[in-house]
Order: structure tokens, then C-alpha cells, then sequence
């Protein structure tokens, strides 16, 4: 049974409906034929993902999300930090609106999951075309519940 939690440093709780977003996540993982196994998201603040950006990848800058994979086989499993400051930011410079782009960081992380990655070339914009497929289905799952 999958375990997938939402826990806040520094920041309040976005307001989203989290049974739907559960629902989703394990929706998009079975897509690429994975099941879900425990998955703790952490949304912070910038102060508190540049910590951790650098205390565990040696990395001295700001981001939107890390993705720490403990999957194994055809389960996924991991810690998702998400920083609402650079969601917030990011939203404003791309004129999106801040649950849009939440939720598009949010399904990012178990993207990477299932495999797909954005740093070499062409992959920016595989990983752009399954979050906009998966976003799609989140629409469909909320539109279905009338939200």
C-alpha cells in the first residue's frame, strides 16, 4: 500500500487536496508500470533546500526540487524537497499561477522516479511532455470530484 506523506520546514502547508494528489501520483507511477511505495514529501523554504542542497549534493545553489530515490525494481520510493519560495518565483516568472506550477514540481519529483530525467540533451523536454500529460490527468481527476 503506498505511503505518501506531506510534511512542511519552515513554511506552511500549501493548500491543495491531498487524497487527490495521492491519487494522482499513484496514477502517473502505474502509467510507467511502477507502483508506489513510500514517498515523503518536504516543502520548505529557500533557506532550508539550499541546506540541504548543499549539506547531501554539494551543491551551493538555490532549486525548486531535489528528489532523494530509494526505489527499487518496479516500486518507487523516495524524499521530495520542495522549495514553495522558488515554486512562488518561478510561477511568477513563467505567468503561472502557483498551483500550477506546485503541481508541476510536485509530479516532477516522482517523474524522476520512474526514470526520466532533464539534464542531458533533448531530456528537458521529455520531462515537460509527461508533466503536461500528467497534469492533464490531474485536471480529469479533479474535474471527475466537481473541483
Amino acid at each position: 500500500m503506498p505511503r505518501i506523506t506531506f510534511n512542511t520546514a519552515y513554511t506552511e502547508m500549501p493548500c491543495f487536496d491531498h487524497d487527490v494528489v495521492r491519487r494522482w501520483i499513484v496514477a502517473v507511477a502505474s502509467s510507467f508500470s511502477r507502483s508506489v511505495g513510500e514517498l515523503a514529501y518536504l516543502f520548505c523554504n529557500d533557506e532550508k533546500i539550499l541546506e540541504v542542497n548543499r549539506q547531501f549534493l554539494q551543491h551551493d545553489y538555490y532549486t525548486d526540487i531535489i528528489t532523494f530515490d530509494y526505489s527499487s525494481r518496479r516500486r518507487i520510493a523516495g524524499d521530495i524537497v520542495i522549495s514553495l519560495d522558488t515554486v512562488r518565483s518561478n510561477a511568477e516568472m513563467l505567468g503561472k499561477s502557483f498551483d500550477d506550477e506546485l503541481m508541476r514540481v510536485v509530479i516532477h519529483g516522482v517523474l524522476h522516479l520512474v526514470g526520466i530525467n532533464d539534464k542531458g540533451p533533448g531530456e528537458r523536454e521529455v520531462m515537460e511532455h509527461h508533466e503536461d500529460v500528467a497534469l492533464g490527468v490531474l485536471r480529469e481527476m479533479q474535474a471527475a470530484r466537481g473541483m
